[in-house]
């Protein structure tokens, strides 16, 4: 196939080669939003020619003989030559119709379809974005931030009476459910992150003793 060809990375071959449904079309798409646009299906008179001949030597098979597989072959051969040379013409078609169907942007040279091409610019809506839909999206963004920032500085405010210093356990040591830091297990009631030292003397108090061995304070 000779001269330059368009749409080289954005399109789908859809043509079918063999059997009374051999014909030519070819699947476009937009390189922006992906929608496509299909060529109006072209019939290979060749191949349907030769499938068609095929089938009534089948059915003559018996009276011809091999001189009828020799036909069938004889036509097949002929369809298979001319199979490339009128794919090149058929792809050559449809590419002229979707030349129509799409738009190349002048900066990215991407192709395009009507929905996404900004005409007053002559560019995509990738490179030249409506101004109106900008001028909506970028309100929205304030939106949103400013709504992102106030609800930081409610949730500061709020984690002012957090204690980080606070010992936490997040799984039970004793059944392992997941506690998300509470001072007491959800599954089994266990008494979570105790602290080792005693509130009154400081004294280290062992694990699961219920009073100070220093001075006796309740822990």
């Amino acid at each position: 196939m000779s001269g330059e060809i368009y749409f080289s990375n954005n399109y789908r071959d859809l043509c079918v080669r063999n059997g009374t449904g051999a014909g030519f079309q070819f699947e476009f798409s937009c390189a922006r939003c992906y929608d496509t646009w299909r060529s109006p299906f072209e019939a290979y008179v060749g191949e349907r020619a030769a499938t068609w001949l095929g089938k009534g030597v089948d059915v003559a098979w018996s009276l011809l003989g091999s001189a009828g597989r020799g036909v069938s072959s004889a036509a097949d051969g002929l369809a298979g030559a001319g199979w490339g040379q009128a794919r090149d013409h058929a792809f050559q078609q449809a590419i002229d119709n979707a030349e129509g169907h799409f738009n190349r942007c002048a900066r990215c040279t991407d192709y395009v379809c009507g929905r996404c091409w900004n005409a007053a610019q002559g560019l995509c809506l990738r490179c030249a974005p409506d101004t109106a839909a900008e001028a909506m999206a970028a309100q929205q963004r304030g939106l949103n931030d400013m709504a992102s920032q106030r609800a930081y500085a409610a949730g500061q405010q709020a984690g002012q009476g957090y204690d980080p210093s606070t010992p936490r356990q997040l799984v039970c040591p004793q059944c392992r459910t997941e506690t998300h830091g509470a001072a007491f297990c959800s599954g089994c009631g266990y008494h979570l992150a105790q602290s080792t030292a005693c509130a009154s003397c400081s004294a280290v108090v062992p694990d699961g003793a219920a009073f100070c061995p220093g001075c006796g304070t309740r822990r």
